[in-house]
């Protein structure tokens, strides 16, 4: 089973992500509310995979990502946009995230995005 950090400013947001995965079967390793968390949270539990907000306060998902791989280079990360953030999400990916999922959630697609990265 894998084991997933959920990373998000939003409280309500980190919870649906949580109810998708956990009802598939997936095991939640952690959440962290803005960047600097998910960092020090990953190095922490070293979680098969990351959901990671783009848009946080303190630091973003994208400096977040680049920092995750700076000390982790095979990390799988899977951003997660609001609709009309197509620039960043092209500097995420060329920044090592391996997916990207647009919010609203809609859970096929999450665990679509999650099981494609994981294989």
């Amino acid at each position: 089973m894998a084991s997933i950090l959920i990373v998000d400013d939003a409280a309500f947001m980190r919870m649906m992500i949580k109810d998708i995965l956990v009802k598939n079967g997936f095991e939640i390793a952690g959440e962290a509310a803005n960047g600097v968390e998910a960092i020090s949270k990953y190095n922490e539990v070293k979680p098969d995979l990351v959901t990671m907000d783009i848009t946080m306060p303190d630091m973003d998902g994208i400096e977040a990502l680049k920092k995750i791989k700076e000390v982790d280079i095979n990390a799988k990360v899977i951003m997660c946009s609001a609709m009309g953030q197509q620039s960043m999400v092209i500097e995420a990916i060329q920044g090592g995230a391996k997916d990207f999922i647009v919010k609203p959630f809609q859970a096929d697609r999450v665990i679509e995005a999650i099981q494609k990265v994981l294989s």
